[in-house]
């Protein structure tokens, strides 16, 4: 019988969740959080909570399965559990690699047998994909992923994509058949899944969050000619060519030019330039 990750709690619901063969997934959300007893924070909750800023909890029902998992997000878990460090004798070179080009943690726990796994409350949105073949993420994404997905860094074709696209030099590529949550800036409900079938997508800004299929990333000129580029004003755009999803969060530009006014202590909306041109 599957326990409920929620338990005797109240004011939490479950608001995604996916199962893949001895794998189920839920995602937590605290809809009130009624215990703080400072007013200064009783207000921010408040406000917090009106604008969908909620506590979220990942938690992970195995069978006979396994799971991997993001050093120090673990809570708590109940059952016939064991903890691996994921590390051996025939990864520890790509491990090693991994951590130095991504930033992603050199060993990464790996939870295995029968059991309830539940993951440290975060502010973060959560993505619970089920995949059967490869997406290639933002790193930093990366959250957990079923025992049977590979998780390896993948370099940029290109210096101009590592570097002017504002992606970096290394990226994370999950491969094979399973379940994975990523943290996301943005909701689920604020992301566009833009489908190619040997077509071309130019974004101007780096708010792509993942891609699918056999695609191609580069950083070209938005037109032809260096003039027709500044007359544009876009400079260079990212581009995406091929077959398969991209996977893009405008929001993500809204909230980055809000955080980057208040900052500097600008209130006004005429102060807050959306305008991410490489020109």
């Amino acid at each position: 019988m599957i326990k409920s990750a929620v338990g005797t709690r109240e004011h939490i619901q479950i608001i995604d969740s996916s199962e893949n063969a001895g794998m189920r997934v839920e995602v937590l959300e605290y809809q009130k959080l009624l215990g703080s007893t400072n007013t200064n924070a009783a207000v921010d909750l408040y406000y917090m909570e009106k604008q969908n800023m909620r506590a979220r909890q990942v938690a992970v029902h195995l069978n006979n399965d396994s799971v991997q998992v993001e050093p120090g997000a673990m809570s708590y878990f109940q059952g016939n559990l064991e903890m691996v460090s994921g590390v051996t004798a025939g990864n520890m070179l790509g491990r090693v690699f991994s951590h130095m080009t991504t930033g992603e943690s050199f060993a990464q726990p790996l939870y295995r047998g029968s059991g309830m796994l539940v993951l440290e409350p975060s502010f973060e949105h959560f993505l619970v994909l089920e995949i059967d073949d490869e997406i290639i993420v933002d790193k930093g994404m990366f959250y957990c992923a079923q025992g049977s997905i590979e998780v390896k860094p993948i370099a940029q074709k290109s210096f101009s994509s590592a570097v002017a696209g504002g992606e970096g030099i290394f990226q994370i590529a999950l491969r094979g058949r399973g379940l994975v949550v990523l943290e996301c800036p943005v909701p689920s409900s604020e992301i566009d899944i833009i489908e190619l079938n040997n077509d071309v997508l130019k974004v101007d800004g780096n708010f792509a969050v993942l891609r699918t299929g056999n695609i191609q990333f580069t950083v070209e000129r938005s037109a032809k000619t260096l003039l027709g580029s500044a007359v544009s004003g876009e400079g260079l755009v990212n581009v995406y060519r091929g077959t398969g999803s991209v996977w893009l969060a405008p929001s993500i530009k809204i909230y980055n030019t809000i955080n980057g006014a208040r900052a500097w202590g600008q209130n006004s909306t005429k102060s807050m330039n959306m305008n991410t041109s490489n020109s």
